[in-house]
């Protein structure tokens, strides 16, 4: 294979010591502009050299830096000269372990909180007074030796330290969050003043960067792209396009588990407007088949996963053993499917990530496997895609089958298609598509009883399911307007047969995942 370009851009190393806003940091020090990457804690100091990183960032988490279990970090990344930031419990964990002092005081602090700040680098040209997010138990009550405490609240005593000639700042709130309305000015000072890491990772960059290495890893060979019509195979498609050109053709499998009219959307709108060879393929009878009666939504993601791969080594070995398959695989699904060393648990297989069968021929070039979302859609806006197809909500690559709660046959399908069009019309008429990160129908294979025209009926629910989120790392259920619930409830009961109930799904990410399955 041949050898990959260097990175550019040096990063910004995130070490997750178990935060829930471990993977925030990283998104909010690329909104920044300066890239980062996500890794475990335990990684070596000789690592972290190898990498040479603008700056370090320990994350925040859930233990006590006195529990015998509390993950900790090699305390040679203090003496590399790089310079960190430790945030929450990873302040807590710096000043620990460079001889300053962490008590459990008695009192906590959880939620917004008054902080006075002092003359510093690191809060330079904030308010002397401010308000911030803290989640905390224990606290930093002395500072490490050298280090100028230059913030505190009413029970923090060191709310925030720094030892700028020695590269080392802590803060015990959290700036990666919306509720510290000065939390970005904060982690600009840290990258800009104290790392002096310029403000570089642009979709212009990213594109020049990602072209650069799709011509190294595929050389003059032909590539296959897996097409879904989505914002993430659409734009790794045109990243390879404008890498490799007349070399790739796209292939769109149309498994039967897409929404009401898509597969005609997808073949249109790549016919007409992007000039990309594409293949279609219909295997509807195929897919279905090998999913009759599977309940359990690991398996159908990696039935679904697998034959997705046999369909396109089908065709590859029609245009001539093509080697490589393009996937729009994100940094969020590989973080999710537990693909980041050890960062995160697995919380489901992605269809990018965890579905692929083991004994793949083909080798995969994923131009976007660094990206969240955001990311995406600006890049694709920077290659010149449609406003509409950036901005189109996400959708699965299992389709309709993880929307299915149970097996899924033709007729639960055929219902959920309908259930959901009538969804997304009601969602667009409300002028809300663009305010959502996703809207969508759920069907659980249940019944309930019901009473339709005076007579008794046994049909499904359908589970409305709509959310806000910025990257689907985290998301809040989304507050329709109660009218809007009625007309979508009152229009899917009265012209769905089948279907006697319908239900709202008020949770937040975390506990539950966005998709039910």
């Amino acid at each position: 294979m041949l050898e990959l370009p260097a990175r550019e851009d040096r990063p910004v190393l995130v070490l997750d010591l178990g935060g829930q806003y471990s993977q925030l940091i990283a998104r909010r020090v690329r909104e920044c502009r300066v890239y980062s990457e996500l890794v475990g804690h335990t990684i070596t100091p000789e690592a972290v050299r190898a990498r040479n990183p603008y700056a370090l960032v320990l994350s925040g988490g859930p233990a006590s830096v006195y529990s015998d279990d509390a993950p900790r970090v090699d305390p040679g990344l203090f003496e590399l000269g790089i310079p960190t930031l430790g945030i929450c419990y990873g302040a807590q964990l710096m000043a620990l372990e460079l001889g300053g002092r962490v008590d459990r005081t008695g009192v906590s602090e959880f939620g917004r909180t008054s902080m006075e700040v002092s003359e510093s680098r690191l809060l330079a040209d904030t308010p002397p007074e401010q308000t911030v997010w803290m989640s905390h138990r224990d606290t930093v009550v002395s500072a490490p030796e050298g280090a100028s405490i230059v913030a505190s609240s009413p029970a923090t005593p060191v709310a925030a330290f720094e030892a700028p000639e020695r590269g080392l700042y802590g803060v015990q709130f959290h700036p990666e969050v919306v509720h510290t309305p000065h939390g970005m000015d904060v982690l600009k000072n840290f990258l800009y003043r104290a790392a002096e890491a310029p403000p570089s990772w642009t979709p212009a960059a990213v594109i020049e960067e990602q072209v650069a290495r799709i011509r190294a890893q595929v050389g003059h060979e032909r590539v296959l792209c897996a097409l879904s019509g989505g914002v993430d195979s659409a734009v790794a498609a045109l990243l390879v396009h404008k890498a490799v050109g007349e070399q790739l053709t796209c292939v769109f499998v149309d498994h039967g588990l897409l929404r009401q009219d898509e597969a005609e959307q997808v073949v249109e709108t790549f016919g007409e407007h992007f000039h990309v060879p594409l293949v279609h393929v219909q295997a509807q009878e195929r897919f279905l088949e090998l999913l009759d009666g599977v309940e359990e939504p690991e398996e159908k993601r990696k039935i679904i996963g697998r034959e997705f791969i046999r369909v396109f080594e089908e065709e590859a070995r029609k245009l001539g053993d093509v080697r490589w398959l393009v996937q729009g695989t994100l940094y969020s699904d590989v973080i999710e499917s537990g693909g980041t060393e050890g960062v995160a648990a697995t919380i489901k297989s992605h269809h990018n990530v965890g579905g692929l069968p083991p004994d793949m021929k083909m080798r995969l070039v994923e131009p976007l496997r660094l990206l969240f979302k955001d990311e995406v859609r600006r890049v694709g806006e920077e290659l010149g895609m449609a406003e509409r197809m950036v901005w189109r909500q996400p959708f699965p690559g299992p389709g309709l089958a993880i929307r299915i709660i149970g097996a899924v046959t033709s007729e639960r399908l055929e219902i959920l298609r309908q259930a959901d069009a009538v969804l997304q019309e009601e969602v667009r008429r409300a002028g809300l598509y663009g305010e959502l990160w996703q809207s969508f129908a759920v069907l659980p294979a249940v019944r309930s009883v019901g009473v339709q025209g005076d007579e008794r009926t046994y049909g499904y629910p359908i589970v409305i399911r709509a959310v806000t989120s910025d990257d689907a790392m985290t998301a809040d259920w989304a507050r329709l307007p109660y009218d809007l619930v009625e007309t979508i409830s009152a229009r899917i009961v009265n012209e769905i047969p089948g279907v006697n109930r319908v239900v709202l799904d008020v949770t937040s990410k975390p506990p539950a995942t966005i998709e039910w399955e």
